[in-house]
């Protein structure tokens, strides 16, 4: 799964996720992508099932390309435990994710295969998703 091969800090503040993404809003390589429309954090195992979801389904033909990257670390405490006595320790890393964001794209297959791809691999995000066309983001205005 992915996760950093190193950070500065071991552990991080939950942080918020209030506002609309800033960068990462249009097809960078791919003819086709997923946009999420709520914000949500998405673990490095959700992401390897997505993937393995698209490229199952177009049969290692054409391309697809990862564009969020988990690199929040969340942690958790032992069930049963008592308040106090520090912070847990890093169960699993998360992709911080707002609305509007490219998440994948998938290129050199035809619409009709690459919108099944994608729409299979919404089925295992946590949080609402659109399937998008590089004509549906022309000029970076995302609908």
């Amino acid at each position: 799964m992915l996760m950093p091969k190193r950070v500065k800090h071991r552990k991080q503040f939950r942080g918020t996720m209030a506002h609309k993404e800033g960068r990462g809003l249009t097809l960078a390589h791919g003819d086709y992508g997923i946009v999420a429309a709520e914000p949500c954090w998405i673990r490095s195992n959700q992401i390897e099932a997505a993937r393995v979801a698209m490229t199952r389904f177009i049969k290692r033909g054409g391309q697809v390309w990862i564009q969020i990257f988990p690199d929040k670390p969340v942690t958790t405490k032992p069930a049963e435990t008592r308040m106090g006595s520090g912070k847990g320790t890093v169960e699993y890393w998360v992709a911080v994710v707002k609305p509007g964001r490219v998440m994948f794209e998938i290129g050199g297959v035809d619409e009709a295969q690459a919108r099944e791809a994608l729409r299979l691999a919404t089925h295992k995000l946590p949080c609402k998703c659109k399937i998008v066309s590089r004509a549906d983001l022309e000029g970076g205005a995302n609908k």
